[in-house]
């Protein structure tokens, strides 16, 4: 059994705080901690699972946030608490994590009269868009880059050379029923590492990325306006369409990515041109050339990648993604495949 007593104190809380579960997170266990004083924090049960070194992890997150605080101060921001996440300091320490002998906890101070949003509007997707882009462009000059907290997470020839190991192997003897959609996917695995290739051309940079640019994963005042970009457990080294696409993926598709009907798989424009708009107006003033017009890039990219993610875990047997059904990953990556052939009419010549 968990003793909550001995974490607070590791932080220098009061052992006498109120905790309570917090939030819907698939990764991290997270709770409300409330002091009696009323001041109060955000609690964090790290997945190891996950995020096997939690030291990296945290020196990452530690890094990431002291640079922000430098670049806000530059810009003369008074209130940079609230645009900033802050996580303590074990007392005995100095690391941003506690292991109880079990599990590894971080506590962050919580930001008040703050709110994140599930669905994602034009306007909400153009102001992630400007908040995702103002977060790379606060950490284009950070030296050195982050490490890896998911080794290849955003790799696609990594993502590739898994899809064909389960061809190889064929482990659930699925292969028959899909082999046409196996022969169509592969048929444009070089488009699909465009971004690899330009990178080892010298033609791509690696930069800082959040790699999971969900609307949820910024937090918004009661007015409506951002404060600042969290859950950045997977800020590490990528490509700027990885922030890009990613958040096109899920936000500007009309349907859920594991919709059965591919007529109703189409991508949302309104959304689509109020993130670019929003991205580009902040991370426009650090990005080259070819970086902006691989932009295009970033919605194929990932949807293709997930294409190949669900249809690889399709044939090792569903041993990866939680499953509702039987068929549930074939869904899945015949729904993806056609958001990744909407999104190749976007695509601009590198």
């Amino acid at each position: 059994m968990t003793d909550f007593h001995r974490i607070l104190q590791a932080f220098g809380l009061d052992t006498e705080s109120e905790i309570k579960p917090l939030g819907n997170g698939l990764i991290n266990s997270t709770y409300l901690v409330t002091e009696p004083a009323g001041k109060r924090y955000v609690m964090q049960r790290i997945n190891t699972n996950v995020f096997p070194d939690v030291d990296t992890l945290q020196d990452n997150i530690d890094r990431v946030t002291a640079h922000i605080r430098i670049k806000l101060a530059e810009r003369g921001i008074t209130d940079i608490e609230r645009h900033c996440l802050r996580f303590l300091p074990n007392t005995a320490t100095g690391k941003s994590y506690y292991h109880d002998g079990t599990d590894y906890w971080r506590i962050m101070v919580h930001i008040p009269d703050s709110i994140t949003h599930e669905t994602v509007t034009p306007e909400h997707a153009e102001a992630a868009g400007r908040a995702f882009g103002d977060f790379e462009k606060m950490l284009a000059d950070m030296k050195p880059l982050p490490a890896e907290t998911i080794r290849d997470f955003h790799n696609m020839e990594f993502r590739l050379r898994q899809f064909d190991d389960a061809i190889s192997t064929n482990a659930a003897g699925r292969l028959d029923n899909v082999r046409d959609l196996v022969r169509d996917m592969l048929e444009i695995r070089e488009l699909g590492c465009t971004a690899e290739r330009l990178h080892r051309e010298g033609k791509l940079p690696l930069r800082v990325c959040h790699c999971d640019t969900k609307v949820n994963n910024i937090l918004f005042d009661t007015e409506g306006n951002v404060l600042c970009v969290i859950d950045l457990d997977t800020v590490m080294p990528g490509y700027v369409l990885s922030d890009y696409g990613d958040f096109m993926r899920t936000g500007a598709n009309c349907a859920p990515e594991d919709e059965p009907d591919l007529d109703r798989i189409r991508i949302n424009t309104e959304v689509y041109d109020a993130f670019t708009r929003g991205y580009l107006e902040t991370a426009g003033e650090f990005l080259t050339d070819t970086e902006r017009r691989l932009l295009s890039h970033g919605l194929f990219r990932f949807a293709y990648m997930q294409a190949i993610r669900f249809l690889t875990d399709y044939l090792n047997g569903d041993t990866y993604y939680r499953i509702a059904y039987p068929e549930h990953n074939l869904v899945r990556a015949r729904a993806q495949w056609k958001l990744a052939r909407e999104a190749r009419h976007l695509l601009k010549t590198i």
